[in-house]
């Protein structure tokens, strides 16, 4: 094999390689990233690549609420792979981190089912159990970056496409989203990951449980809102926002542009959240 083969073989592969960033870094990437899980009982995240992406929902979005769109770039960062469990939180318990009642499982059983029941602080408690224990930056999403990570490329109301199935996510079937079909009304949670992930590798992020977020709650976006994928703040915040849908709501509730609101004290069986992570 002559030195020019050699030079050129090396060249492809590099180009390759190259390609192949390229594509992980591209929102409509299917697999999600690499997986990151700082310590045994910490939760395993994704890493999210960076991108563009349209927030928010057209006009022709059926149920569609104050989302109007604008265009946002978000870093890479990671993600919870679920929904934070009752697991997660009694391994935090035990560690001294997260004091207080237990939240309720409402008698549906705890191990690998969603955290519900959690207020804003109570999710807080916990993100700090895990900066203590691991030296990393946890914290709760902000919406642009639960919204971008939840639509995984798409631009459709959900991230299966213009409708959703009760195969698909769980949520109070008894009524059909558009051309889609009525399907089952399950009437609890479900263990994380019951239901196919989204192109980033993501499970539940329709439906299972409400998710806690970083942001302020205003209604629609303004021009205030953030585009580069950080969190809305103000100094006085009496509602955060929440989203994604539950057990017990309707299937507009779990279109990926939909919000929610909740002040700071709320309990509720169908609210947990999901932690985020900067990436270094």
């Amino acid at each position: 094999m002559t030195s020019r083969t050699i030079l050129a073989l090396v060249a492809a592969f590099a180009l390759a390689v190259v390609a192949a960033v390229a594509v992980y870094r591209m929102p409509g990437f299917r697999g999600g990233g690499a997986a990151l899980k700082d310590c045994a009982d910490c939760p395993e995240m994704v890493v999210v690549p960076a991108g563009e992406f349209l927030m928010g929902s057209p006009d022709s979005e059926l149920f569609r609420g104050l989302e109007p769109q604008h265009r946002v770039t978000v870093p890479s960062f990671a993600l919870g792979k679920y929904e934070v469990t009752f697991a997660q939180w009694d391994a935090c318990v035990a560690d001294g981190g997260c004091m207080g009642p237990a939240p309720s499982d409402q008698g549906w059983g705890r191990g690998n089912r969603p955290l519900v029941d959690v207020t804003w602080e109570e999710a807080n408690a916990y993100i700090d159990w895990l900066n203590k224990k691991t030296g990393k930056q946890y914290r709760l999403p902000s919406e642009a970056e639960w919204e971008y990570a939840a639509r995984a490329g798409t631009t459709t109301a959900f991230s299966f496409g213009p409708t959703i199935s009760t195969k698909q996510a769980n949520y109070d079937g008894s009524t059909a989203f558009g051309d889609g079909p009525v399907g089952e009304n399950r009437q609890q949670t479900l263990p994380v990951g019951s239901f196919p992930p989204n192109r980033f590798g993501l499970y539940d992020m329709h439906g299972n449980a409400w998710e806690w977020l970083e942001d302020c709650f205003v209604d629609g976006y303004g021009d205030e809102a953030p585009k580069n994928g950080s969190a809305y703040r103000v100094r006085d915040c009496g509602e955060h926002v929440v989203r994604g849908g539950s057990w017990v709501d309707p299937p507009q509730d779990l279109r990926s542009a939909a919000r929610g609101s909740a002040t700071l004290d709320t309990q509720s069986p169908g609210g947990g959240f999901r932690v985020a992570r900067t990436v270094e």
